[in-house]
């Protein structure tokens, strides 16, 4: 399947190879300690198609990505500490195996490697220098996604609460409260409020948060998002002296925290 995807939006749960890649929807992690900051990903993978797609996606699920397109560069910047790494096998001037067993001599991060090999010893290879996870394509990005999450909860037990002042979303249970009391959110509210949750005090426009939200091939109207707020106002805000989400004139809107 050729790489025709230019954003992160679509909903299919398509299947990723070395030709193309598909999408899903999944909420990201909050980096431990730091409550409502996303995790920061690595990806090093050489088929830059390939790379600029999975970039796309995990940003679309509001991680921060960066990108390496062979094994040195890559080395280098897993020793910056990133919150996870995404490494394929098959790279050039220096092949994942190595790449890997080097990030483990110094470092702790969780590492899933990528192969279109699928041979036994290969991925034994992966695991026995250091790799905690081993995906062999093509694969389903959803997949690949639940790999992430899995591997940082298992490094960040704790950071899957977003807070902002007395609101707490807790994304496990997939509850919302403000000042103790429990809010009932629809499906599409819940995704804005965490949107704005895990880039709070960023003032987004309209067009940002459609694309985050509903994703940037819905066919819908940008208006859409003033109802939306509208809506998670009154679930959130009204009552309250202290009101998060907030208006920025002729810009659009931002959670203060």
């Amino acid at each position: 399947m050729p790489v025709a995807c230019e954003h992160s939006a679509a909903r299919a749960g398509e299947i990723v190879s070395a030709e193309g890649v598909g999408t899903a929807v999944e909420a990201p992690e909050a980096r431990d300690g730091e409550p409502g900051r996303p995790f920061r990903v690595l990806v090093v993978e050489d088929d830059r198609q390939i790379a600029r797609v999975l970039k796309l996606e995990l940003e679309h699920e509001g991680y921060v990505v960066d990108s390496a397109h062979d094994g040195l560069a890559g080395l280098e910047r897993a020793l910056k500490e990133p919150d996870l790494v995404i490494l394929d096998l098959m790279l050039p001037k220096m092949d994942g195996v190595e790449v890997c067993k080097r990030i483990r001599a110094k470092s702790r991060v969780p590492i899933i490697m990528l192969t279109a090999k699928d041979r036994v010893q290969d991925r034994v290879s992966g695991l026995d220098v250091g790799a905690d996870d081993y995906l062999t394509k093509p694969f389903a990005i959803e997949e690949l996604l639940a790999r992430v999450r899995a591997r940082l909860r298992e490094r960040h037990p704790h950071s899957n609460v977003l807070t902002a002042k007395d609101l707490i979303m807790d994304r496990d249970r997939h509850e919302v409260q403000r000042a103790g009391r429990l809010i009932a959110l629809t499906a599409k509210e819940y995704a804005l409020l965490e949107y704005l949750l895990l880039h709070r005090n960023k003032v987004h426009t309209r067009d940002e948060l459609f694309n985050g939200v509903w994703g940037s091939d819905f066919l819908g109207d940008s208006n859409l998002i003033d109802v939306y707020i509208r809506y998670l106002r009154g679930k959130i805000d009204e009552g309250f002296d202290d009101k998060l989400i907030q208006t920025v004139r002729g810009v659009g809107y931002t959670l203060k925290d």
